[in-house]
């Protein structure tokens, strides 16, 4: 289903844009859940999420304990969560997460970059659920399914490609299976997160793809853009 490539793709900055836009989606989390918790994130679950979920990314910590000590200072930043739904190029599905401070310049800033590119908002989040999604270095799959599965861990899937192994569980089951993991030594992940995922994979060629690619780096290079889901195997 392409996920090998959506791996490596969020791991690489692809343009100094990109790279300072991911290190902004990292610091902003990381202020969020340090601001309702305990700053360690031995303690605090919330952050240690953070901090799982960009490892694989590459963020330097230094971006981290800036926006832990931010939170921990008297100057408060009231971040608004936002989703936009859109169709893309191709017919293509698309699920925008954004996290601002500005919720009218999230909304032009994600329209504008859409319609740019020959699509525009609407519905299609009932072409996506939303599972727990956890990837890492590994062969040992049937390993890895068995003690999640006597863990019970409500597990939707295990599979395994180049050297890496994609489990995707509940939402509610996500923090249960990094325990489960842990437990088997397996600590530094590529990806780690609760997000959605479409429910079918397409695939888009020529001029489609083009406009298709060019859209989602823009979007990844805008400042209130979080994450973004699309259905695009790539």
């Amino acid at each position: 289903m392409g996920r090998h490539h959506e791996v490596r793709a969020a791991a690489m900055a692809k343009t100094g844009a990109m790279k300072s836009a991911l290190y902004a989606r990292a610091s902003k989390e990381a202020y969020m859940a340090a601001r309702t918790g305990d700053p360690d994130p031995k303690t605090n679950l919330a952050l240690r999420a953070v901090y799982d979920k960009y490892r694989g990314k590459s963020v330097p910590r230094d971006v981290f304990d800036r926006a832990i000590k931010k939170a921990q200072g008297g100057d408060a930043v009231a971040y608004v969560e936002g989703r936009y739904e859109a169709y893309g190029p191709g017919n293509s599905y698309i699920i925008i997460d954004t996290l601002t401070d500005n919720p009218n310049r999230a909304l032009v800033e994600v329209r504008t970059q859409v319609t740019r590119k020959g699509g525009h908002l609407g519905s299609v989040n009932y072409n996506f659920t939303q599972l727990g999604v956890l990837s890492f270095k590994g062969e040992n799959r049937d390993e890895v399914e068995e003690a999640l599965i006597l863990g019970d861990v409500d597990v939707q899937s295990v599979e395994a490609e180049e050297g890496y192994i994609y489990v995707t569980v509940s939402p509610a089951a996500f923090n249960q299976a990094k325990d489960v993991l842990a437990e088997m030594g397996i600590t530094e992940f590529e990806e780690a997160e609760v997000r959605m995922e479409p429910n079918e994979w397409i695939t888009l060629e020529g001029e489609d793809l083009q406009k298709f690619q060019d859209l989602i780096d823009a979007l990844e290079e805008c400042e209130d853009v979080q994450h973004v889901a699309h259905n695009v195997e790539l």
